[in-house]
Formats: C-alpha cells, sequence, structure tokens
C-alpha cells in the first residue's frame, strides 16, 4: 500500500483468479484494509477455487462445477474484476451482464481488451475502468495504469485506484495511452531482470562466484533504488554523485552512452508498443 491509513472499499468479486489477481486479493487481505460485503472469486478449477475459499474474507465458487459461479461472485458486488484470458473476456461479459446491478464498477485487467468492447457487451448502467498492472504487484510494489471508460464517474475512479493502492502506486492516463504505459512499466520489470542478469553475467566472467555475483549485483540494484526512492532526487543527479571526474565510473558511463543506450531502450518499448496494439488487433 502507498499509505497506512485504513483501506474500505465495497464488496468485490473476481472473475479470474489468475497470479495477478491473487496479487491485487493480497493487498485486500492485507492489514488496514476492510472490504464490506466480502469479497467473491471465481476460478475454472476447483482445486484453485479451494485454495482461495481457504483464505479468511474470500469466497470462491469453481466455474467446471457450477455453471452459475459467476453469477453467484457478481450479485450484489459493487467492483467486479475481470481477470480471465483476453480470449474469454467477450463470453464472459455476455455471460454476467445481466447479474450485474446499476452503478456496478466492471475493473478491466485482460491485456489489449479495449473499453469499448466492454461497454458494448455490457448494460449500460455500468461503469467499465481499464487497468494495466505490473507483477511488483504481488510484492506490494506494483505500479497501475487506469484508464476511465465514458461512463465511470469520479467516485468509481477513486474505487479503482484505492483498489489498486493496495498493492503500490496508480497512475491515471487516457486510454490511449494505456499501451505505451505498458510497454515501461508493464514490461519494465523484465528489463529490469535482464540488466541485473547481465551485470551478474560479467561479475562471473571478472572470477566471482554465481553467489557472490547475486548479492553484488542484487543488493546493488535494490540500494540504489531504495535510495533513489527515498531521497526525493533525480536519478540524474544521484548518478552524478556518483560519477567522479576522471573516474571509474565515469569511463563505464562513457560506454554506454556510447553505445546508444537511450536510443536501444526507444526502439526496445516502441517495439513492445507496436507488439501490444498488434495483440489488440488480433494478430
Amino acid at each position: 500500500m502507498t499509505s497506512s491509513a485504513p483501506v474500505s472499499l465495497p464488496a468485490i468479486a473476481f472473475l479470474g483468479a489468475g497470479s495477478m489477481a491473487r496479487a491485487i486479493l493480497s493487498g485486500l487481505l492485507a492489514p488496514g484494509v476492510t472490504v464490506d460485503g466480502g469479497i467473491r472469486a471465481t476460478n475454472r478449477s476447483a482445486a484453485k477455487a479451494g485454495e482461495l475459499s481457504g483464505l479468511d474474507g474470500i469466497t470462491a465458487w469453481a466455474t467446471e462445477v457450477d455453471a452459475d459461479a459467476n453469477h453467484r461472485a457478481v450479485t450484489g458486488a459493487r467492483i467486479v474484476v475481470v481477470a480471465v484470458k483476453p480470449a474469454m473476456v467477450p463470453d464472459l461479459l455476455r455471460e454476467i451482464g445481466d447479474s450485474l446491478e446499476p452503478g456496478t464498477l466492471v475493473v478491466s485487467v485482460a491485456a489489449g481488451v479495449t473499453i469499448s468492447t466492454f461497454e458494448s457487451l455490457l448494460p449500460s448502467s455500468v461503469a467499465v475502468i481499464r487497468s494495466m498492472p505490473n507483477t511488483p504487484a504481488t510484492v506490494g510494489k506494483g505500479v497501475t495504469g487506469l484508464s476511465a471508460g465514458t461512463r465511470s464517474t469520479a467516485r468509481d475512479l477513486d474505487l479503482a485506484t484505492a483498489l489498486f493502492e493496495t498493492v503500490g502506486e496508480v497512475l491515471v492516463v487516457p486510454e490511449e495511452k494505456l499501451d505505451a504505459l505498458s510497454s515501461i512499466s508493464g514490461s519494465g520489470p523484465a528489463y529490469v531482470f535482464y540488466l541485473i542478469e547481465q551485470l551478474t553475467a560479467s561479475a562471473v566472467s571478472k572470477g566471482f562466484s554465481p553467489e557472490e555475483a547475486a548479492t553484488l549485483v542484487n543488493g546493488t540494484f535494490l540500494g540504489a533504488s531504495t535510495l533513489l526512492v527515498s531521497s526525493g532526487e533525480a536519478p540524474a543527479e544521484l548518478r552524478r554523485r556518483v560519477t567522479s571526474p576522471n573516474g571509474t565510473t565515469e569511463r563505464a558511463v562513457q560506454v554506454l552512452e556510447s553505445a546508444g543506450l537511450k536510443a536501444l531502450f526507444d526502439t526496445a518499448t516502441d517495439a513492445a508498443l507496436a507488439r501490444s496494439r498488434e495483440l489488440a488487433a488480433g494478430k
């Protein structure tokens, strides 16, 4: 959570309980968070639904053994989180539409499925907000992009923001920027892990054991990130303080700059953005 202040949310239903839904659920089960009316969830697998039902405050049903599972989950829910695979979304929305009460907020966690698709398949009395969380939400350090639909209110956006702030930071953007956001924060953890992977390999090549290299590199990334957040300084300023004139760090940074690292990141994130648009178009 981004704040220690108590959070109170209305009844919530999760349709689909994959890794991202479970990350959000973990935030809702954290101390200081209250969900009035309880948390409901559905999953295709009876075994996974059973795991969820074993958690305090969650009632879960399996669609493979209960044809009415999704209807049970959404009935009386103020917030419905759609977290199934994108290809499953249209049929699911057609299935639950009649069970949604007027004023329900449907939050999409389905990558690539537009707000217009949701709104076209749901009753006009239902609001839609599209979200783009990232995997660090699983440890409460996520960054989630939110985009409001044409029928959502400021209150709806506040509810969605409060929901995702239980697992990290929230940035509200127009939907046309959501794919670009995904190319930065959505794919971003993979970029960071790749940098860690390569720097670790460099450490091993200099004679450190894999365990020693992991200590050096993982600790450095964690420490640098913590310093960045706690100091409030811009990364360029913190880099300048580490980079003594004519020193070793300056020489290394010059090599990175000569390799066109900024242009490489531009190209990489542009490629991620292009692929996101292709997926949205069903390619």
